[in-house]
């Protein structure tokens, strides 16, 4: 473990715009309720998510409007950059650095397209140096979180000493669509929110919790169960409803094999620390590794103070572990389109 990649500091942020949810039941029951005779009994949806409340980089007046490519891609532009300096902000002075001293930035980000990309378009905000190495990742989904800290961590093992900022970072709510009266956007519609979440790490010197392990799974012939479908309108949500069910069927036998390949076993884990995609999928995971009810309490909290706010969700729930004490050994955990799982291992000295 003397060059393994560490946790250094973490910080978490979320737009202004705070909704109830029953604030957007309403706004979504005004919207479709008449156009979509199925809406009122997948209502119900709302209320079973576990979720509060949740943020957008819009005012709820803008989502009831259509809106096409270019007003969604300005407003991903706009808020994106303000949530990507705000928390990077944070990272860096937790790690007692300043902005010049990081060697690399891991953009990882599914909901909004840019290039030139994010940490381009704030580098001269924040003060990157010229040198900086970037590297932008598209396309994880909800399993971003965790893959994204995979990527960060083996590339500051590479370079011991150097600092390593990760930024993740979501605008799920931009993706709401009018035109499409599906199952599946009703229940995006009940689930997601925007947030962002940035990690400092290095390899040598970098602190008490370190990345043990990482790895993947990627399950054949899976890709309809999750991702985006793109069309004029922008992008649009694929979604089955039987997540839960292949979590509970699948999820174990996949994170054994990548705990395998890591010299492990389920038996060594202390503590899960899962991207909570909703009450449902929780529970399935409780059960998938035989969990007592309610032992993912951090997810649950999580999921009912922010909704799913897609890969930066999980390290969320990562800061709220930190804040409350790391057992010795934690298991990152998350699911995303392919349909893949991405984990990793983290070693936490008291």
């Amino acid at each position: 473990m003397k060059h393994a990649a560490a946790l250094v500091s973490m910080a978490t942020g979320v737009p202004p715009n705070v909704f109830h949810q029953t604030e957007i039941l309403d706004a979504a029951r005004f919207l479709l309720g008449s156009q979509y005779p199925q809406f009122e009994t997948l209502s119900a949806l709302f209320a079973n998510t576990g979720i509060q409340h949740r943020y957008g980089v819009k005012p709820m007046e803008w989502y009831c409007e259509p809106r096409g490519w270019p007003e969604r891609t300005q407003a991903f532009l706009e808020g994106a950059e303000v949530l990507f300096i705000d928390v990077a902000q944070k990272a860096i002075e937790r790690a007692g650095l300043r902005v010049t001293d990081i060697d690399t930035v891991v953009t990882v980000c599914s909901t909004g397209i840019a290039t030139p990309t994010l940490e381009a378009r704030v580098a001269g905000k924040l003060g990157f140096r010229s040198d900086v190495s970037r590297v932008p990742v598209f396309g994880l989904g909800c399993a971003g979180g965790v893959a994204g800290l995979s990527i960060a961590s083996r590339l500051a093992q590479a370079r011991p000493g150097t600092n390593v900022l990760l930024v993740v970072l979501e605008l799920c709510t931009l993706a709401v669509r009018h035109d499409e009266l599906t199952k599946a956007n009703i229940v995006a519609a009940s689930l997601f929110g925007d947030g962002a979440a940035a990690v400092v790490l290095r390899a040598g010197d970098g602190g008490a919790t370190c990345i043990e392990s990482t790895g993947e799974h990627l399950w054949p012939n899976t890709l309809s169960i999750m991702g985006w479908r793109v069309d004029p309108e922008g992008f649009g949500v694929i979604f089955q409803r039987t997540i839960p069910d292949f979590v509970a069927e699948h999820m174990k036998p996949g994170v054994t094999a990548i705990l395998s390949g890591m010299g492990l076993s389920i038996d060594d884990i202390d503590r899960f620390i899962c991207h909570p995609g909703g009450t449902k999928v929780i529970i399935a995971i409780e059960r998938a590794f035989s969990l007592d009810q309610g032992t993912l309490d951090h997810e649950r909290a999580v999921i009912a103070e922010y909704g799913n706010m897609s890969a930066a969700t999980v390290l969320f729930v990562l800061e709220r572990a930190r804040e409350r004490g790391l057992p010795p050994r934690a298991l990152l955990t998350s699911l995303g389109p392919g349909f893949t799982a991405s984990c990793v291992a983290l070693r936490h000295a008291a």
